[in-house]
Protein backbone atom coordinates (compact mmCIF):
# COMPACT_ATOMS: atom_id res chain seq x y z
CA UNK A 1 0.00 0.00 0.00
CA UNK A 2 0.83 3.72 -0.12
CA UNK A 3 2.75 5.36 2.31
CA UNK A 4 0.12 8.43 2.43
CA UNK A 5 -2.58 5.88 2.37
CA UNK A 6 -0.94 3.86 5.68
CA UNK A 7 -0.49 7.27 7.14
CA UNK A 8 -4.56 8.24 6.90
CA UNK A 9 -5.53 4.75 8.30
CA UNK A 10 -5.10 4.83 12.08
CA UNK A 11 -8.78 3.08 13.28
CA UNK A 12 -10.83 0.43 11.04
CA UNK A 13 -13.50 3.30 10.08
CA UNK A 14 -10.33 4.76 8.26
CA UNK A 15 -10.91 1.89 5.91
CA UNK A 16 -14.44 2.67 4.95
CA UNK A 17 -13.91 5.96 4.37
CA UNK A 18 -11.52 5.49 1.96
CA UNK A 19 -14.19 4.06 -0.10
CA UNK A 20 -16.52 6.88 -0.16
CA UNK A 21 -17.38 7.45 -3.75
CA UNK A 22 -16.34 3.92 -4.93
CA UNK A 23 -18.10 0.80 -5.52
CA UNK A 24 -18.10 -1.61 -2.71
CA UNK A 25 -18.98 -5.15 -1.61
CA UNK A 26 -21.14 -5.94 1.01
CA UNK A 27 -22.19 -9.33 2.50
CA UNK A 28 -25.26 -8.86 4.53
CA UNK A 29 -26.98 -11.61 7.22
CA UNK A 30 -29.45 -13.83 5.83
CA UNK A 31 -27.27 -14.25 2.51
CA UNK A 32 -27.84 -11.71 1.01
CA UNK A 33 -25.22 -9.64 -0.90
CA UNK A 34 -24.88 -5.65 -2.54
CA UNK A 35 -22.47 -4.07 -4.93
CA UNK A 36 -23.23 -0.37 -5.48
CA UNK A 37 -21.13 3.22 -4.80
CA UNK A 38 -20.85 3.92 -1.00
CA UNK A 39 -22.21 7.45 -0.54
CA UNK A 40 -22.21 7.54 3.76
CA UNK A 41 -21.55 5.59 6.34
CA UNK A 42 -21.63 6.24 10.12
CA UNK A 43 -20.25 4.45 13.42
CA UNK A 44 -23.05 2.20 13.44
CA UNK A 45 -22.13 0.52 9.86
CA UNK A 46 -24.98 2.08 8.43
CA UNK A 47 -24.81 3.00 4.81
CA UNK A 48 -26.35 4.47 1.95
CA UNK A 49 -25.49 3.08 -1.33
CA UNK A 50 -26.50 4.25 -5.44
CA UNK A 51 -26.95 1.95 -8.14
CA UNK A 52 -27.32 -1.26 -6.15
CA UNK A 53 -27.75 -4.63 -7.60
CA UNK A 54 -28.62 -7.30 -4.49
CA UNK A 55 -28.47 -10.75 -4.77
CA UNK A 56 -30.42 -13.31 -2.27
CA UNK A 57 -29.05 -16.70 -1.93
CA UNK A 58 -31.35 -19.50 -1.44
CA UNK A 59 -30.85 -23.03 -0.95
CA UNK A 60 -34.01 -25.27 -1.03
CA UNK A 61 -34.48 -28.37 0.50
CA UNK A 62 -36.98 -31.31 -0.69
CA UNK A 63 -39.10 -33.05 1.62
CA UNK A 64 -36.50 -35.45 2.85
CA UNK A 65 -33.93 -32.76 3.37
CA UNK A 66 -31.64 -33.44 0.63
CA UNK A 67 -30.55 -29.80 -0.62
CA UNK A 68 -31.39 -28.54 -3.86
CA UNK A 69 -29.14 -26.40 -6.44
CA UNK A 70 -29.11 -22.97 -5.23
CA UNK A 71 -30.65 -20.17 -6.62
CA UNK A 72 -29.74 -16.35 -7.23
CA UNK A 73 -32.44 -13.62 -7.29
CA UNK A 74 -31.03 -10.54 -8.44
CA UNK A 75 -32.44 -7.14 -8.41
CA UNK A 76 -31.20 -3.45 -9.17
CA UNK A 77 -31.85 -0.56 -6.88
CA UNK A 78 -31.22 2.97 -8.00
CA UNK A 79 -30.58 4.03 -3.67
CA UNK A 80 -30.74 2.03 -0.78
CA UNK A 81 -30.38 2.53 2.96
CA UNK A 82 -28.74 -0.52 4.98
CA UNK A 83 -29.19 -0.61 8.82
CA UNK A 84 -25.74 -1.35 9.96
CA UNK A 85 -26.40 -4.28 12.33
CA UNK A 86 -26.99 -6.41 9.49
CA UNK A 87 -23.60 -5.51 8.00
CA UNK A 88 -21.07 -8.36 7.91
CA UNK A 89 -18.54 -7.53 5.76
CA UNK A 90 -17.31 -4.17 3.36
CA UNK A 91 -15.17 -4.76 0.72
CA UNK A 92 -13.57 -2.62 -2.47
CA UNK A 93 -14.23 -4.11 -5.54
CA UNK A 94 -11.94 -3.19 -8.17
Amino acid sequence: MDDAVNASISEPLDIVKLALGEKVFIKLRGDRTLTGTLHAYDAHMNLVLSQVEESIHTVDVTDDGQPLQPRVERRNLEMLFVRGDGVILISPTQ
